[in-house]
């Protein structure tokens, strides 16, 4: 008989997994609280406008393909692809910063003429972090955290000592440039935690960065969520929104399917892509694995402050992304995981699709996605995101040498507080648990329920960690397990 699942949430995880389970035959259904799909990765439209909400960065393009192979697509069967040059500029001062390129021999020329003889140390650099891609990507985070001896291959003992030394330690050795410095730590961040705590392994996303480089998906990273939609739709999956999940059914350490808007929802096997803490508030107290403390005790990633913003003029000095490194990124920091406060000067990103995507805005306009990241767990008032806009807004003019503020034609907020309501996000963090060196592989939250029979969990809570790429090798290790211990 073909067992059915349930699965909660409809992000890269969950529509990963359900492509995956359907195509081994089972019966799957996505039930998403909200109305429209993608989780952290939905889309705001407005006035001609169109936002990434979530993700807008496009790295690992080989973890994609590798998704779309194993149903014998490609990418390009749903979306067009298109490499980004430059990257991204990151700026330091007044009409002062750096602009990384397309390939490494023209970032090798930048270092170059910012430290005389960084060109070579950054080629080695390199070198080290496309060996560890190759083992980390290729191999070990196709794990399922089940054991630490997943993490022993006659590779990685070789890199041993790679997990006892730090980003920060590593770049600094060899890089006295702090501007240099600054991008070659700026990579870890999407892990969610600071160089300093990252360990040396990670380096891989270094690669990621200068070696693959930085892409955009025609129409934005909303696209890649529909991809997947198709996808599995064409598979068999069922999609259902508003259909949030107040509770998940339990009888005798075994799961029985799913209360939504009232009604019960029967299943053999419940899965859940929503956030792992209010996943498991779902369940009576007895059926928890991990209790208040534990989640407490977690080096979480940043929440941020992000305002999606419409101009009705096209901007100067800024590319499709742009990094603002002006201020003390170590002090940032500090407020971030140290003593978690709102930042006095924050470091701040901003994303102008439009520059390379005439779907982003109305011609002769441009859209602009602004991000301060912040710690998890602060108070959120209308009357802060002002504050930090302005504050912001006025550096962005200062440093890009023009008036932007005349020539808004809207903006919007999401902050801590909509983490939260939308997501259901574990103190509202925006990014899930850092991938700090006693939260790698089989020490983060796992997959399959030691306390329900049939409950599996996948997404940025759970191995191998933030980000959209390791979001959709999130879905498959989910998928594997459910296969190996339930087959249909």
């Amino acid at each position: 008989m073909t067992k059915s699942i349930i699965i909660i949430g409809s992000g890269f995880s969950s529509l990963a997994a359900s492509c995956y389970l359907a195509k081994a035959g089972y019966n799957v259904t996505v039930v998403e609280k909200n109305s429209t799909i993608g989780g952290r990765a939905r889309q705001l439209k407005k006035d001609g406008f169109a936002f990434d909400i979530g993700p807008t960065w496009y790295w690992m393009p080989d973890v994609f393909e590798r998704f779309f192979s194993d149903f014998k697509k490609k990418p390009s069967d749903y979306y067009s692809l298109e490499k980004l040059n430059p990257a991204y500029s990151v700026y330091y001062g007044k009409e002062d910063y750096i602009t990384i390129e397309d390939t490494l021999e023209k970032i090798k020329i930048a270092f170059e003429k910012e430290e005389i003889g960084s060109s070579k140390k950054l080629n080695k650099f390199i070198e080290k972090a496309k060996s560890n891609y190759d083992i980390a990507i290729k191999d070990l985070v196709y794990n399922p955290g089940v054991s630490p001896l997943e993490l022993v291959t006659p590779q990685t003992i070789k890199k041993l000592n790679q997990f006892f030394s730090t980003i920060k330690r590593d770049v600094r050795k060899e890089f006295k440039n702090d501007r240099l410095v600054k991008i070659l730590e700026f990579p870890v961040l999407f892990l969610g935690a600071k160089p300093s705590d990252t360990p040396s392994f990670y380096s891989f996303m270094n690669y990621a960065d200068f070696g693959l480089g930085t892409f955009h998906p025609k129409k934005g990273m909303y696209q890649v969520i529909l991809a997947i939609e198709a996808l599995a739709k064409e598979l068999g999956v069922t999609i259902k929104t508003e259909m949030p999940v107040d509770k998940i059914i339990v009888d005798n350490g075994e799961t029985l399917g799913v209360i939504s808007n009232g009604k019960t929802y029967r299943s053999d096997i419940v899965l859940s892509g929503a956030d792992y803490h209010h996943t498991e508030s779902l369940l009576a107290k007895p059926y928890r694995q991990y209790s208040e403390t534990y989640w407490n005790k977690k080096t979480f990633a940043p929440s941020s402050l992000l305002f999606y913003v419409g101009f009705n003029k096209k901007l100067i000095n800024v590319n499709h992304h742009t990094l603002f490194f002006d201020v003390d990124f170590d002090i940032h920091a500090e407020a971030i995981y140290d003593n978690p406060k709102w930042p006095e000067n924050p470091l701040f990103y901003a994303s102008f699709p439009s520059k390379t995507d005439d779907n982003s805005a109305p011609k002769g306009n441009e859209a602009g996605i602004f991000l301060i990241p912040l710690a998890p767990g602060l108070k959120d008032t209308p009357e802060l995101r002002k504050i930090y806009f302005n504050k912001i807004l006025d550096r962005f003019e200062n440093l890009t040498s023009q008036n932007v503020r005349n020539h808004i034609l809207f903006k919007k907020s999401f902050c801590i507080n909509d983490f939260i309501k939308d997501y259901n996000s574990y103190k509202g963090n925006a990014y899930g648990m850092a991938n700090t060196l006693m939260q790698t592989a089989f020490l983060r939250p796992k997959l399959k329920s030691k306390k329900v029979k049939g409950l599996f969990f996948t997404g940025q809570l759970t191995v191998p960690g933030p980000g959209v790429p390791p979001a959709l090798i999130s879905g498959k290790l989910v998928a594997d397990l459910i296969l190996k211990h339930h087959t249909t």
